[in-house]
């Protein structure tokens, strides 16, 4: 009968940890509300799962529990139940997958009119180039980067003569407009994330991946690394701002453009 409660009470304390928990996600700042209702989905089918086999274990050491005079019933097989198994789980496999595979769709399905944003991460520092007034970014290559261009972009390349450098600053973006986010990494992984946007990406050397979303307010929010990139990782932090068009737009009129920053030699500002 211990055990019986102990089962009991794990499921009663599991599930009232669930509704009554002060840990819970932080407030939404983007598009993706559909991560947040795949998560949901998943919680629901699998504390279902637990509640139900749990309960079925306490019943099971109640139920056939020793008794003077009883002998166990061997049964070696049991197509019946061994076909409900399989098809309950692949049911409820299938449905924990169905969504996320809906919303990856929509997550590597980039919109026409997403203004590209590059962020480069190295070890522990956040840099982001975003394209100038001709909205398009140059071509750029790691083995170009060097103290007078820290982004490695073409210098040949004239649609990046215009982008706006801007290496271990505050990232800002426009509320309610659509970017298109570029990862590189000049080292070793790393995961670009901002908890309150719901996305985030491996950042894997030699490749360029990518994700979107559309900020939905203001604010000022924390950027992580989430991939373990060395001594340093748990201070590889950054910072994005969200604002107005017009408060955006007059930021961005106070940045370097590339082709200032290799004629000044000097570190363009942060802020």
């Amino acid at each position: 009968m211990a055990v019986v409660l102990i089962l009991a009470l794990l499921v009663v304390g599991s599930v009232l940890f669930h509704v009554l928990s002060p840990w819970w996600w932080t407030p939404i700042a983007s598009n993706w509300t559909y991560i947040d209702s795949t998560l949901v989905i998943t919680f629901w089918i699998t504390g279902i799962v637990f509640v139900a086999v749990v309960s079925f274990m306490a019943y099971c050491v109640w139920r056939f529990r020793h008794k003077p005079g009883n002998r166990a019933a061997y049964e070696p097989e049991n197509r019946k139940l061994e076909v409900l198994l399989a098809s309950g789980t692949a049911v409820g496999v299938a449905a924990m997958l169905v969504p996320g595979l809906f919303v990856w769709n929509q997550f590597i399905t980039v919109p026409d009119d997403a203004a590209p944003v590059e962020v480069v991460s190295q070890q522990w520092l956040w840099s982001f180039r975003l394209p100038g007034v001709d909205g398009k970014l140059g071509r750029s290559e790691t083995r170009d980067i060097s103290p007078e261009n820290p982004l490695g972009v073409n210098k040949n390349d004239t649609t990046g003569l215009d982008d706006v450098i801007i290496e271990g600053g505050e990232l800002h973006l426009p509320v309610g407009k659509p970017v298109r986010i570029l990862l590189r990494s000049v080292d070793v992984l790393h995961d670009f994330y901002v908890p309150e946007f719901r996305a985030k990406m491996d950042m894997i050397p030699g490749m360029i991946t990518y994700f979107w979303f559309t900020p939905t307010r203001t604010g000022t929010f924390d950027i992580l690394c989430a991939e373990l990139c060395g001594v340093g990782h748990s201070q590889m932090r950054g910072t994005v701002v969200v604002e107005e068009a017009a408060d955006y737009q007059a930021w961005l009129e106070q940045q370097q453009t590339f082709t200032q920053l290799l004629a000044s030699g000097e570190p363009q500002p942060t802020n």
